[in-house]
Parts: structure tokens; C-alpha cells; sequence
């Protein structure tokens, strides 16, 4: 059997919270059409991401990719900073 090397998935959110060692809260936003009025609503998922050297400020915006379970809820990792905040 060969090994496939299967893509992982990737968001982009911004740091909303950076109060934990190695960890930091992304909000991840997505507009999704409400199904009967038609009108485009905003939705926000949090997901907390490890975050080795923590240089993520609040307001940053990151990239985000799936990982391995790192502890109860994490499961996403911090893997480039996109642009900082003021």
C-alpha cells in the first residue's frame, strides 16, 4: 500500500484571543445565504489553534491548517501570519 498524502484543510480568521500559552482563538467568517428570505448573513466560527511561537497579536489576520488532535479542542495549527494589526 502506498501512503497518500491527503490535503489539509486551511481557514483564514483573525486572532481574537491570545490569553493562553500557545494557543490563540481564530474567528473564522463566512457569509451563507439564509435559506427563506434569501438575504447573506455572517457567520462565526471559533477555533482554537496551537500557535508554537506566539507571535500572533490580537486583530492579526492568520492562515490556519487542520492538524492531529493536540487536545480536547484544538485541532488547527497557526502556519503564517497574513497581515498584522495596527
Amino acid at each position: 500500500m502506498e501512503k497518500r498524502n491527503k490535503a489539509r484543510k486551511g481557514q483564514e480568521g483573525l486572532v481574537l484571543s491570545n490569553k493562553m500559552e500557545k494557543t490563540v482563538v481564530i474567528g473564522v467568517t463566512q457569509r451563507v445565504e439564509h435559506p427563506l428570505y434569501k438575504k447573506y448573513v455572517r457567520r462565526t466560527r471559533k477555533f482554537l489553534a496551537h500557535n508554537e511561537f506566539p507571535d500572533c497579536q490580537i486583530g492579526d489576520l492568520v492562515r490556519i491548517e487542520e492538524s492531529r488532535p493536540l487536545s480536547r479542542r484544538k485541532r488547527w495549527v497557526v502556519k503564517e501570519v497574513l497581515r498584522r494589526s495596527n
